[in-house]
């Protein structure tokens, strides 16, 4: 069957500016469509509002419909013209090749294709959304077991041990912690500066020792609490400096 005039199968429908080229209707198109529409046809059941691209109009935009084949049949039928009955017959003909079984079976084969490849884009989709969440719970596993083990003991902890966990000696930990304005030396005792003081970072507790001449001295160590590790964590991070657990994961 020669095409006499264009038909979207998708949904069924025909464009109202082509049927209106087709019948060789003089009057112009939007003049024209508004009388047929007088006939009882409903926007949003018959017919579709659709605008045209300026370059189809030849730089003008403008209004186009596409129609019900049903609504196209009726329009066809009130020219009362020879080429209406020869477009309402083209019409009648194409739904009854439209609705052979084998036309039936290939619609529901082109279905199931566009279905089972949507079904494998959004697969696909998930696939990488997935891949690209364990490759983020990767990366936080490192922080997650650093601030676990921090977690585990509610005990206050020395210097010297948070130190281990960077690589560093006490010393060496102290005097960076002092170089980036955490704290500063008193008395022979590392002391937060103000604006670190009163948050529950640190513990003093009071270390007693036996002098050289037998008598029994007392000197004050700073502890960190648990609370206070957590501050270091985030405070040197943002320094780049990690403790050892997530510089090797990084390496990897």
């Amino acid at each position: 069957m020669n095409d006499l005039i264009n038909v979207n199968f998708d949904n069924q429908t025909i464009s109202a500016r082509e049927l209106h080229e087709q019948l060789n209707i003089k009057t112009p198109f939007t003049m024209w469509f508004d009388r047929m529409v007088e006939y009882g046809f409903s926007e949003g059941t018959e017919f579709f509002t659709k605008m045209l691209e300026t370059s189809e109009m030849g730089g003008r935009p403008a209004k186009d419909y596409e129609i019900s084949i049903d609504m196209a049949k009726e329009i066809c039928m009130i020219q009362r013209s020879p080429e209406g009955k020869r477009v309402r017959q083209y019409l009648i003909d194409l739904e009854k090749a439209w609705n052979t079984p084998e036309q039936v079976m290939a619609r529901a084969l082109r279905m199931a294709d566009q279905t089972i490849a949507s079904l494998k884009e959004k697969t696909n989709l998930m696939a990488q959304e997935l891949l690209a969440m364990n490759e983020k719970l990767e990366e936080m596993q490192p922080k997650v077991t650093y601030l676990d083990k921090i977690l585990e003991s509610k005990d206050t902890v020395l210097v010297t041990q948070i130190a281990q966990d960077y690589g560093m000696s006490a010393k060496g930990f102290n005097k960076m912690l002092h170089d980036l304005g955490v704290q500063h030396k008193i008395h022979k005792q590392w002391v937060l500066y103000s604006k670190y003081q009163g948050k529950g970072y640190v513990h003093s507790h009071t270390h007693y020792y036996e002098k050289a001449d037998g008598q029994t001295g007392n000197s004050l160590n700073t502890e960190w609490t648990q609370k206070g590790r957590l501050f270091l964590y985030d405070f040197l991070k943002q320094h780049n400096k990690l403790p050892l657990i997530e510089r090797e994961a990084v390496k990897y």
